[in-house]
């Protein structure tokens, strides 16, 4: 069951958007996603650790956008409420990242979730969910 990793297609809208009818429409893309891709099983009740990667779309050689790591977590975690994990309080260990589709990248042991996102060729964001590892660990 776990780790469990799937990937959302699309630009994510963040928190605090002012058109609050995309970041409505964008938290249930993320919630019926996730939905498909967890089935039957119940939301989990452990400890967490959860890694959410952004994969932007701009040209090599220009300016990264102004994105705000921050504003684009929130949504998707209140949208995996009650369908992956019961509550966002039990992410212990989040891990936020951005990287440009137009990059170079070495990866091994892609799993199929991630290729799925390259594939589609559009802006993407890819979630990792596991246990937590090491809860003792303060580093």
């Amino acid at each position: 069951m776990l780790p469990f990793d799937f990937v959302i297609i699309g630009t994510p809208v963040p928190h605090r958007a002012k058109d609050k009818k995309a970041l409505k429409a964008w938290r249930t893309q993320v919630m019926i996603t996730a939905q498909d891709c967890w089935g039957d099983r119940p939301p989990l009740a452990e400890k967490l650790s959860l890694q959410i990667t952004h994969f932007y779309d701009q040209p090599v050689g220009q300016p990264d956008p102004d994105l705000d790591n921050e504003r684009i977590v929130k949504p998707v975690l209140d949208a995996l409420n009650g369908v992956i994990y019961q509550d966002d309080y039990q992410i212990a260990e989040l891990d936020t990242r951005r990287r440009n589709l137009n990059g170079s990248f070495r990866v091994k042991g892609m799993s199929m979730a991630l290729a799925e996102g390259f594939c589609q060729g559009d802006e993407f964001l890819h979630i990792k969910c596991d246990r937590l590892r090491h809860p003792e660990s303060i580093l």
